[in-house]
């Protein structure tokens, strides 16, 4: 008892803010959105009303005390994470149709000599506070002050792996554009990104930004940064579409019937960047488990599946190794080409390496020698 103690006052001080909406990181958006076809009573929804998503109080102390109490030994890397670094030169000099894995689903690509950013997270933690919450195993491959100057930036929800503050107003004076779902923009504009830098997207709706196609597209998610915003703001997967290049972005989804619809409207892509990590038997409204995320691949009609939402945060209770593994696995058994390029390694769309399980490196084999080494 005296060793959960601790944690037990952790939890209650987590709780404290929660209640006293510390977690909210300002004002939730007061805009009402009306004309969308997913906004009811003040909140988005889900295509299916049946999917069970947001957790609500109950279940987010459940899965608080789960992760405080039940986190697996192997949760986390006990050797470095390996990570290639980046410089700006570097970028600048890179062939078109280039993409960079800066962390958990920060993505960088080079389209048509511009640069764009996914759901940009560079803070230490993906939390409201700096003193805790989950914390980054491997730093950025680049500072924000080296990337060069950004087209765009397209950010699929307000979740705090995936909408980082500190991030959006160090980036904002280098960015042009901001693409994001419903509800997501106006909290940007709260925060003093300039509003005619954003535009935000309903499902469906399309976009031109200096030649690129850019499709909200649906997800079965939720959203929210504290107790008392939950879904006021939407969450959207994404289709990029230069002409040349088609890349799909899920940012975060449990599996549902929408990506054969995404498929079947936008597909073939050269690429689908999905979800694989972070899941939970749990969470099945708003998380795949990597045979669903493979099916999401294959529903959507890409090409080669690169896995993302995994190696950089302490999200979930299953091994930090699982979701790369998994995903290989199941990979090679249905003949899916397969894209794990490490953190800030280029890759190149259209000629993709073949994976490297570089998430290995200097690992222990077992949950045994992982509790000898913190022993």
């Amino acid at each position: 008892m005296t060793r959960r103690l601790p944690r037990i006052l952790l939890l209650v001080t987590v709780l404290i803010a929660m209640s006293i909406g510390l977690l909210t990181c300002g004002a939730h958006p007061a805009a009402t959105y009306d004309r969308s076809p997913h906004y009811g009573e003040g909140r988005f929804h889900n295509a299916d009303p049946a999917a069970k998503v947001s957790p609500g109080f109950s279940g987010t102390v459940r899965a608080l005390w789960r992760l405080l109490f039940d986190k697996p030994v192997d949760a986390s890397p006990l050797a470095p994470v390996p990570v290639r670094r980046l410089s700006r030169q570097a970028l600048l000099e890179a062939p078109d149709d280039s993409l960079w894995r800066l962390g958990h689903s920060t993505l960088l690509l080079k389209l048509d000599g511009h640069f764009w950013l996914t759901d940009p997270v560079f803070s230490e933690r993906a939390s409201p506070m700096s003193f805790m919450g989950p914390k980054r195993f491997h730093a950025p491959p680049l500072s924000i002050d080296e990337l060069p100057e950004i087209t765009g930036v397209v950010i699929s929800h307000d979740h705090y792996d995936h909408l980082d503050r500190a991030a959006v107003l160090a980036l904002a004076p280098k960015v042009r554009h901001f693409v994001t779902a419903l509800g997501v923009g106006d909290r940007l504009a709260a925060w003093g990104v300039p509003a005619a830098k954003i535009e935000q997207l309903d499902w469906w709706q399309e976009t031109r930004v200096e030649g690129l196609k850019i499709a909200a597209t649906p997800a079965q998610h939720f959203s929210g940064r504290g107790l008392s915003d939950g879904n006021r703001t939407l969450w959207a997967s994404w289709v990029l579409d230069t002409g040349r290049t088609r890349i799909f972005f899920s940012g975060d989804s449990g599996y549902f019937d929408g990506f054969a619809r995404i498929g079947e409207r936008y597909g073939p892509f050269d690429l689908s960047m999905v979800e694989t990590g972070a899941y939970d038997a749990g969470w099945p409204g708003v998380h795949m488990q990597p045979e669903q995320s493979l099916q999401a691949h294959l529903d959507v009609r890409g090409k080669v599946m690169m896995p993302i939402h995994n190696g950089t945060f302490d999200l979930a209770l299953h091994p930090w190794t699982e979701p790369f593994e998994s995903i290989l696995a199941l990979a090679r058994q249905r003949g899916v080409a397969l894209a794990t390029p490490e953190m800030g390694e280029r890759l190149d769309i259209h000629a993709p390496s073949p994976p490297m399980p570089w998430w290995r490196e200097g690992q222990p084999a077992n949950k045994q020698a992982h509790a000898l080494v913190r022993e």
